[in-house]
């Protein structure tokens, strides 16, 4: 099956929980010299207001390649522009004061190449600031891909799945190209109750599991929803008032580019 577009109402339903670590990761964004701020894979903007106050008077520019979203990014009205395109191949015009990215390169591939050169883009004293997703391991995301490859052998694509370095793997390929700092955080997000499913299902799908449930025919995915639901609240039960408490952890980085 073809890769649909990215659904922003669907991606939005934990709006304020994929929030908190993109305002943590700007929180840590140290003085910028002056040029260009770009917000990597913007999607549909949410950041867009906390990027522009924390730019001041540079231009601010949202990168994202799903016309869904950029379509509500413009619409956000926080940018000076947007531009189309996939991030494994863009490049800038000028070197950039900030290359800004929030859960989106993730779906970027080899990162050992693509990062040195995000780096090689910015001015001196720019920063690459980046969070990620770093869950695969957890039951949220691995019930998912097994459920999927025990089900339907061989039809998961594995190497389209979102995916990132080890730790000290990013910290040996770039603490060497500037000032780099490296943490992780595990949130413990309180997902409300729904009568739509386990909110940990609702929250996955529409991210992580995306690739897997668009490799199988309609009535593939529901066989493969069930059987998600029928074990996700073993590793993350429900309490008495149908909430969840779903730990989440994300892998933070911000690399500042010296002179010379």
């Amino acid at each position: 099956m073809t890769q649909t577009d990215w659904n922003p109402g669907v991606y939005a339903r934990y709006a304020d929980l994929r929030l908190r670590p993109a305002l943590d990761l700007l929180a840590r964004v140290p003085d910028l010299p002056d040029g260009v701020g770009y917000d990597l894979g913007c999607g549909s903007g949410v950041v867009g207001p906390m990027l522009r106050g924390r730019l001041g008077a540079r231009r601010l520019v949202g990168v994202e390649n799903s016309p869904a979203m950029l379509e509500q990014a413009r619409a956000a009205g926080a940018y000076d522009d947007m531009i189309a395109a996939d991030l494994a191949t863009w490049n800038p015009k000028a070197p950039a004061a900030l290359l800004y990215s929030n859960a989106a390169l993730h779906w970027v591939k080899d990162h050992r190449a693509f990062l040195p050169r995000l780096v090689g883009q910015l001015l001196p004293g720019g920063t690459l600031a980046v969070q990620v997703p770093h869950q695969n391991n957890a039951p949220s995301h691995r019930l998912w891909l097994n459920l999927a490859d025990e089900m339907f052998p061989g039809r998961v694509d594995h190497a389209a799945l979102p995916a990132v370095l080890l730790p000290a793997e990013y910290h040996h390929l770039l603490s060497p190209l500037g000032r780099f700092d490296l943490w992780e955080t595990e949130y413990y997000q309180l997902l409300q109750p729904t009568d739509e499913g386990h909110p940990v299902r609702l929250f996955s799908e529409a991210t992580y599991a995306r690739p897997i449930l668009q490799a199988l025919e309609p009535g593939e995915q529901a066989q493969l929803i069930a059987a998600y639901e029928s074990v996700i609240a073993k590793a993350y039960p429900f309490s008495a008032d149908g909430s969840v408490l779903f730990p989440f952890r994300r892998m933070f980085f911000t690399l500042t580019r010296t002179a010379g």
